[in-house]
């Protein structure tokens, strides 16, 4: 029998879900590596309950920190896990981060341990060897921040799959001989995970994501009619699992329907295509990006025969594009609208009335929103506002004092602007923090962006604000077309953006790059772009 046909009694945590799922399939295959190691349900309780016993036994308690740097691998889902059923709170980070910003972050968090892999370990360590270094006081004036410095605690490193130095510990050791009795959670509003993200004070802040949270968006998502997951789906966990994406809608959702979970370390266009074929993938969530790398990818349709469903997130998809695969491929794409403080999803063009090019869906199931204009109105019509939400999937403010959370009724503000259209569904605008003003009017980045990818060979487009003395900001592009001309490509986007945008949206400058710097989800880090707009302005970049 399905088991969505069961009504299920409330999960306490998302651990708990894998004691259920242990308890109905202890035989069936959970997940697999790229690689070829798996682990049956039974197989991955029984090692969730020894991390979580061999916690306790290394001395963590209920709320204590423990940070996992750690790629896509068997290792991160038992260790979350584990974190989770010992009522600690993990802290996941990109096991790329250089080792300023690890020991800011594990600084910050307070962690109590560090889980690393070979690939992060060397970092880490050098990390571990700054913060000692500022402990002792040896460190350059300011070179990690008081108010972070203030919350650390020197952690223990468990190591993953390398040779261990002086004061580690390895990860087989972590582990309990058994797994002990764990009392079950009495309080969902306890903390769950610290999820590091970009902050509007230019550092990293850590959304406080509660039990209840990452629980109701999995639910929130579970009501999705059509669900975007069964229980005999093949799943493909390429988003990494430190970011939200991954952690929550992917493997989150997977354990809600004892689906089987495909790991894989890293995307790569042809053995990602590989490892779908090789796995018989069925639902493959993945950041827009993903469409652009297999254009040109020949026989995709054959390639991709095993997959009914494409999920795309983290970032807009551009519809020509979804069009386009569609097309070749003969596989749908939902899209879907989320934040790391939403636990992620807010909404999937699986809860639309019908699809539309361009939207990013309608609100799921116990998910409100709500479009606020400049001066704390509602926008009239399908006018653009800023985009509020409510919902038991929200986080509790910022780290660590819970700060910038939802308000005294439940909604919160999330920065983006976009409008709703009659039946529901939403359609983003841009980034409120993104708005350049020129002489006072508004540009939203977006709309510039989408002119300049008109043009003949551009690839990609980022567009980001600049200080001008005259204009308060000024419009600067930074664009990418492949194997073409810099200079007539500058020429061609001012004469299309001359034709198609009025004065003040044009760009003042135009700057033709290789690429354009992304994150692990595929998102433009435009952050740097402004920075390196700023070190032009203080002349250290020609």
């Amino acid at each position: 029998m399905d088991e969505e046909a069961v009504p299920q009694q409330r999960a306490t945590d998302v651990a708990d879900l894998l004691t259920r799922a242990a308890a109905e399939n202890p035989d069936k295959t959970a997940i697999v590596e790229a690689g070829g190691r798996g682990m049956t349900w039974a197989e991955l309780e029984d090692e969730v309950g020894r991390l979580a016993s061999g916690l306790g036994t290394a001395g963590i308690v209920a709320g204590h920190r423990v940070m996992l740097v750690m790629g896509n691998r068997l290792e991160f889902v038992a260790t979350y896990l584990g974190v989770l059923r010992a009522q600690a709170v993990a802290v996941p980070v990109n096991p790329t981060a250089t080792a300023g910003e690890l020991a800011r972050m594990i600084a910050d968090s307070g962690s109590r341990i560090v889980v690393a892999d070979a690939d992060a370990v060397s970092e880490v360590r050098a990390a571990l060897a700054a913060l000692d270094e500022a402990m002792a006081g040896e460190h350059p004036e300011g070179s990690i921040e008081a108010d972070l410095f203030s919350r650390l605690v020197r952690p223990r490193l468990v190591v993953v799959g390398a040779t261990l130095q002086p004061d580690e510990r390895a990860y087989d050791h972590l582990r309990a001989e058994r797994a002990h009795a764990i009392p079950p959670l009495q309080d969902p509003e306890k903390l769950a995970a610290l999820l590091y993200t970009s902050g509007t004070s230019g550092r990293p802040r850590a959304a406080m994501l509660t039990h209840r949270a990452l629980l109701a968006n999995i639910d929130q998502v579970a009501a999705v009619d059509p669900p975007m997951i069964h229980g005999d789906d093949v799943v493909l966990a390429v988003l990494p699992l430190f970011h939200v994406y991954g952690l929550n809608a992917v493997l989150g959702v997977v354990l809600r329907h004892r689906a089987k979970l495909v790991l894989a370390a890293r995307f790569d266009p042809q053995g990602t295509l590989d490892l779908i074929e090789d796995e018989a993938c069925s639902v493959i969530p993945v950041a827009p990006a993903v469409f652009a790398y297999w254009r040109d990818v020949d026989q995709l349709r054959e390639r991709l025969g095993p997959v009914r469903l494409m999920l795309s997130g983290s970032a807009p998809l551009a519809p020509e594009l979804m069009a386009e695969f569609t097309e070749r491929t003969g596989i749908p794409i939902h899209q879907g609208y989320g934040l790391t403080e939403a636990s992620p999803v807010v909404t999937s063009t699986l809860v639309s009335e019908h699809p539309q090019a361009g939207s990013v869906g309608a609100a799921l199931p116990g998910v409100e929103i709500r479009l606020v204009d400049e001066l704390g109105g509602t926008p009239e019509g399908e006018d653009a506002g800023e985009i509020s939400i409510r919902g038991a999937n929200l986080f509790s403010g910022y780290w660590p004092d819970g700060s910038d959370g939802p308000d005294s009724e439940g909604w919160w503000s999330t920065g983006d602007v976009g409008f709703l259209d009659p039946s529901g569904d939403l359609f983003l605008v841009d980034r409120l923090k993104e708005l350049v003003i020129v002489s006072g009017f508004n540009v939203y980045p977006v709309e510039v962006e989408d002119v300049i990818r008109e043009v003949d060979g551009v690839t990609e487009a980022a567009v980001i604000g600049v200080e001008d003395e005259l204009q308060g900001e000024a419009v600067v592009a930074y664009v990418v077309a492949p194997g073409r001309d810099a200079a007539a490509v500058e020429a061609a986007v001012r004469e299309h953006c001359e034709t198609r945008l009025a004065r003040f949206k044009q760009p003042s400058r135009v700057e033709v790059v290789a690429e354009l710097p992304v994150g692990v989800t595929g998102k433009v880090q435009k952050g740097r772009l402004r920075g390196m707009e700023r070190r032009r302005a203080l002349g250290l970049l020609e």
